[in-house]
């Protein structure tokens, strides 16, 4: 049963609904259609087969050239076959009464749907016979036939209904003779392999008794059958064997001359070569060391998250990129010439089949930039759903419509769908009298525990408190590098060694981050592998435990296609793993080694299409300084140039 039928335009204005013209309470539970914008619509996944929330499954129509969407929403255990019928024809009929200065259409089209909604129940309900009978003979033959109806066994019944089963009976004969022929055949070959294992034995065998019998005649032994391990090693390897083996043992033998130490002589660094004495200040111990920890946040400067990123102007040539768009699809000569007839003659409905040459030479160039293949067919196949049916305007070339909607569409996804204004909220917690907690998380080697110092150095800038914890018990020297960082910062660092809990360790931080009255913890979690099932539920437990007010994914800007698969791996786990009904997944992403990737910046768009979650921090270098926030104009125009 059709639960609501929605007619809505892109703005938000509800135009009719079928629960309201029809004078009935919405039986909706929660917000599925709200869900459904959220998730979806605004996300740019509208080329998508289906979208389910709760109980319900969604099914939707756009009518691109009036800015129209038809949605459908039905219980999702009821797999209604009309749902697409009825979206089709009720697109169809609204659009030729739709008027832009009305807002309501009850009294116009509810009866117009009731005889659109019978139709397509009655269509899909003698569908659905038509299916039953054409499956009912091959599921259940009459036992003596009759007539020519085929029976079960593939044969044609006699014209009395007794010879059914002759032309089936001698083709399962034959099915049983070819059985029988190629079961001989197998045992046939059985036994060839058997008896050719049987021949190298008893070959083997012999030649061993040979051997040994040889042996016992050239040493004399009355017991001929005595076994002599040297003459069979000479037998086997022959004389230059032996004289090999005989020197190894000899060279084994001889004492090694110990290799004289290489010492490392002190760098002269000018003319004037000086005593450089310790290079490494990390040691506490030294005096020096203590003077370079003092002065190590005077010489770092103001971070880079607070200062915003001046966009280049320099436009390229719009010509010369949509030429090389028509190259790459293949068009040549003859997709330009049909771009140009298209928008010289105006008002031409576009159809999926003019979009494909731009649309393919997009999804080309946004895998160059490393976005993952999956992602970017799925981008070209939402713009080709938004752009099919609109007219296009005189004078317009469809590879520049196609790269306005597709970076309209970049943008949408990478602006946050919600605010994250971490200092706000570090304000907000503060008054409740709670630290606020970070947790990091990722696979190995990505950086988590420098770029939380970055992360620890700019919060110090805003005049807040922190505290790290160092909850990777499991790397060596995980803790010793999260505390050269502490002791760099002059920051307290809560720590319990290795082979711990990492759980109750955070839990035990907090605690003391809320008697110290500390403004922020930042936990430092162990690097693990999407696929490795311990961690991942430690981490669960951590996370369930301590109920931290953000986790950041702290991600390579080099991966691709692995991005997609470790993100959608961690929430998963994350989801799989919780106690909690309502499990807690990706809050926001922390791209690291941006600095080294050119325009290679596709994985930023990959993770945020698959978690949904914001990239709220870029690493973009070696100093504490070197984190800065996503600049989302820069990164549509690098993917798109």
């Amino acid at each position: 049963m059709l639960e609501e039928l929605l007619i809505f335009t892109r703005g938000g204005l509800i135009l009719w609904s079928s629960c309201r013209a029809l004078g009935l309470a919405s039986p909706l539970k929660g917000s599925p259609i709200d869900a459904l914008i959220r998730s979806c619509l605004l996300e740019e996944r509208a080329a998508d087969a289906g979208f389910t929330q709760d109980n319900y499954a969604l099914r939707w129509a756009f009518s691109n050239d009036l800015g129209l969407v038809f949605v459908a929403v039905y219980q999702r255990m009821l797999h209604l076959l009309y749902v697409d019928d009825l979206l089709a024809a009720v697109r169809k009929e609204f659009s030729q009464i739709y008027d832009p200065k009305r807002v309501c259409y009850d009294d116009v089209f509810t009866d117009v749907f009731r005889q659109l909604h019978l139709e397509a129940e009655a269509r899909a309900e003698a569908m659905k016979k038509t299916r039953q009978q054409n499956t009912l003979p091959s599921s259940r033959a009459p036992a003596g036939g009759g007539g020519k109806k085929p029976n079960a066994l593939g044969g044609r019944a006699g014209p009395q209904g007794g010879g059914g089963g002759k032309k089936g009976g001698t083709e399962s004969g034959k099915d049983d003779s070819d059985s029988s022929d190629s079961g001989k055949e197998q045992n046939k070959l059985t036994n060839g392999t058997i008896k050719g294992h049987a021949n190298s034995l008893n070959k083997d065998s012999s030649n061993a008794r040979a051997l040994v019998a040889d042996n016992g005649k050239e040493n004399g032994d009355p017991n001929d059958g005595a076994f002599d391990v040297n003459t069979l090693r000479k037998k086997i390897g022959g004389k230059k064997g032996g004289k090999k083996t005989d020197a190894v043992t000899t060279k084994k033998a001889a004492p090694k001359a110990e290799p004289k130490k290489n010492v490392k002589k002190d760098r002269v660094w000018d003319d004037h070569p000086r005593k450089v004495g310790k290079l490494d200040f990390t040691d506490p111990a030294d005096e020096r060391g203590e003077e370079m920890v003092e002065k190590a946040i005077e010489h770092q400067g103001d971070s880079m998250m607070d200062k915003d990123e001046v966009l280049s102007s320099d436009s390229e040539d719009e010509d010369e990129e949509e030429g090389e768009e028509n190259a790459g699809a293949g068009a040549k000569k003859k997709g330009w010439f049909t771009s140009m007839f298209k928008s010289i003659a105006g008002n031409n409905v576009l159809e999926k089949a003019d979009l494909q040459p731009a649309l393919k030479a997009l999804k080309d160039r946004l895998m160059t930039k490393n976005v993952a293949e999956e992602i970017a067919e799925k981008l070209c196949e939402s713009v080709a759903a938004s752009l099919e049916g609109k007219k296009l305007g005189s004078f317009t070339r469809i590879s520049s419509t196609v790269q306005t909607a597709m970076e309209e569409a970049l943008t949408r996804i990478l602006t946050p769908r919600r605010s994250i204004d971490i200092l706000r909220d570090v304000q907000a917690a503060k008054e409740r009298g709670k630290p606020y907690v970070v947790v990091f998380v990722g696979v190995n080697g990505v950086g988590k525990s420098t770029n939380l110092a970055k992360v620890a150095y700019w919060l110090l800038q805003h005049n807040l408190s922190v505290m790290m914890a160092a909850c990777d018990t499991f790397r060596s020297g995980a803790v010793e590098q999260l505390r050269t960082h502490a002791r760099r910062l002059q920051i307290p660092i809560f720590e319990k060694g290795y082979e711990k809990d990492p759980a109750v360790v955070a839990k035990e931080a907090i605690q003391e981050a809320t008697r110290n009255k500390s403004d922020v913890v930042l936990v430092d979690t162990a690097g693990r592998m999407q696929d490795n099932e311990p961690l991942m539920r430690a981490l669960s437990k951590l996370i369930n435990l301590n109920k931290p007010d953000l986790v950041l994914f702290v991600g390579e800007a080099l991966v691709g296609n692995d991005a997609v698969d470790q993100l959608n791996k961690f929430n998963q786990k994350l989801a799989d793993l919780s106690t909690v009904p309502t499990a807690r997944l990706i809050d926001g992403i922390l791209l690291t080694k941006f600095d080294t990737i050119d325009d290679k910046v596709g994985a930023a768009l990959s993770m945020v299409y698959i978690s949904g979650s914001p990239v709220m921090f870029v690493g973009c270098g070696q100093s504490y300084t070197d984190l800065k926030k996503l600049n989302v104009k820069s990164i549509v125009k690098t993917l798109l140039k």
